[in-house]
């Protein structure tokens, strides 16, 4: 399994499993566009812009029975810049000066080209362009992979910088805009769009294919390939874990399928998890463990942003909203979805409007967990498999602990708090508890139909939860029973608890917990 290998040469000649994407590429290349594309950390995007290189540096053997192979006739070499911005110091005041220096120079060394002064560096990029097309015959090849990583590493913690880096951006990638006759074929990569960055305003004839239905699997897998290069694979999990074919094949796309980058997109797997649960021969949250969105959750909470929007369906967006970020923009849905924690789950042609959501469990619960220790007011994440454990054993009394223990943490003590803010408060902690739960039971949440606040089921329990705030618990007890939250379970041979708990707006806390059938 390629885990880590973004060099296609060494992908194809040291025996790694490739999944051809060359017939979309070869697409790509064809109209010779200046390209954009967007799309999460760790998705292939690195492979992508090193199998162009291979192919304008005409390297027609890396290709051999490839799609792209029987369409390709002429294979010729084009000289190629690649910019490579995903490492660097970029936090530092000639980080990415000293980057683009670096590469303009590999570049220059590797075609006999005259050394441009490295004080002017557009200057140095415009003669670089035009001494290679004079020398080789050729117009240049430009692949800037990662653009957006040195205005990211400054996002929040370096403004200054930030702008540093912003504007440099600006003088030197508009070259481009001129050098139009000295360029084959441009493309830049990047987890973001970042609608005030140069490269989008003065380079206009910059093509986003970030949500175009033709490219929509040029990076990912989707189930025909998934079944099409991992057969082995896919049996070899299967029995490691103790499971047939089709139930290891339905894990899989529960936990990393469900990416969608246009409207009609096919379900698209996340490559770097799949690779490591192959190669790893057991499920893990492989793509979420290599990055923390910390900066993400410190600004959700800081907007008072509702976690529940992100798996009830009720967030909504448009195209255009979801393909810009602007920094100073308070919606931070766009860079939500662009860094990959949302995915498109559907459309609505009337009003031109896009459903958002978690992709798959592997995102659902990976984030969930890095909201509650923020939401709970706590460094440790939600100990949610002890309420598991209490809630496979019947251990009512233990739960009515844990939720007394999770609502004294909550910071009501550093300030006044309003109704709305205590509303709130009250209602995430039960939401995101009930929601990682969802790893290990079966949990249905409040939904505008008249369920209970949580109904939870196990082998041996089937748990009907609702909660109060202020009230009785005799209340909340009756509500089960007026609405009839408990029909549905009545017959079933599990047994059933009905749990009517009050959160009291005075103490803050729990202040009674009533449990029936036990």
């Amino acid at each position: 399994m390629p885990i880590g290998i973004q060099d296609f040469e060494t992908l194809r000649t040291d025996g790694y499993v490739y999944v051809d994407k060359t017939s979309l590429i070869y697409d790509l290349v064809q109209n010779g566009k200046p390209y954009f594309l967007s799309r999460p950390r760790r998705f292939g995007k690195s492979l992508l812009v090193t199998t162009l290189e291979a192919y304008f540096k005409g390297k027609k053997e890396l290709f051999e029975g490839l799609k792209i192979a029987e369409y390709e006739t002429e294979w010729a070499e084009y000289p190629v810049l690649k910019f490579s911005l995903a490492g660097g110091e970029f936090t530092k005041p000639d980080g990415l000066a000293d980057a683009l220096n670096k590469t303009l120079k590999g570049f220059e060394d590797a075609y006999g080209l005259p050394q441009g002064d490295a004080g002017d560096l557009p200057g140095r990029f415009k003669d670089a362009l035009e001494n290679a097309k004079k020398k080789t015959g050729r117009r240049v090849v430009v692949l800037v992979d990662e653009y957006d990583n040195p205005l990211l590493k400054t996002f929040g913690e370096a403004p200054e910088q930030e702008k540093e880096n912003r504007d440099l951006f600006k003088g030197f990638f508009a070259v481009l805009k001129d050098c139009d006759g000295d360029t084959k074929f441009v493309l830049f990569t990047g987890v973001t769009k970042f609608s005030k960055v140069s490269i989008f305003s003065d380079l206009n004839q910059l093509q986003d294919i970030s949500m175009d239905e033709d490219f929509a699997d040029i990076c990912g897998i989707t189930q025909e390939e998934l079944e099409q290069y991992f057969v082995p694979e896919i049996d070899a999990l299967a029995q490691r874990r103790g499971l047939t074919r089709e139930d290891c094949l339905a894990r899989l796309k529960q936990l990393y399928d469900g990416y969608h980058f246009s409207k009609d997109s096919p379900d698209i797997y996340n490559p770097f998890s799949l690779i490591n649960a192959f190669s790893k021969r057991d499920f893990g949250k492989y793509w979420f463990g290599t990055g923390t969105p910390t900066f993400l959750v410190r600004r959700i909470k800081e907007m008072n942003f509702n976690p529940r929007s992100f798996s009830d369906g009720s967030l909504y967006s448009s195209e255009d909203e979801i393909s810009d970020y602007r920094p100073d923009n308070p919606d931070i849905v766009p860079l939500l979805y662009q860094s990959g924690y949302l995915t498109i789950k559907g459309y609505d042609s009337k009003f031109d409007s896009l459903t958002l959501g978690y992709p798959n469990d592997e995102v659902k619960y990976g984030f969930t967990t890095s909201l509650a220790p923020v939401y709970l007011n706590s460094p440790k994440p939600l100990d949610v498999r002890s309420f598991g454990m209490d809630i496979d054993s019947g251990n009512t009394d233990g739960l009515r602990d844990r939720f007394t223990a999770l609502f004294a943490r909550l910071p009501y003590a550093t300030g006044t708090v309003d109704d709305t803010m205590l509303e709130r408060d009250f209602q995430n902690v039960i939401f995101l508890t009930f929601l990682l739960l969802g790893q290990f039971v079966q949990v249905e949440q409040h939904t505008a139909k008249g369920r209970a606040d949580c109904i939870v089921e196990t082998d041996k329990y089937v748990y009907v939860f609702e909660f109060k705030r202020d009230g009785g618990a005799d209340e909340a007890l009756a509500q089960i029973e007026a609405q009839g939250y408990a029909a549905p379970y009545v017959a079933d041979s599990r047994t059933l608890v009905k749990i009517g708990a009050v959160f009291s707006s005075e103490q803050k806390n729990i202040s009674e917990w009533e449990v029936v059938g036990k």
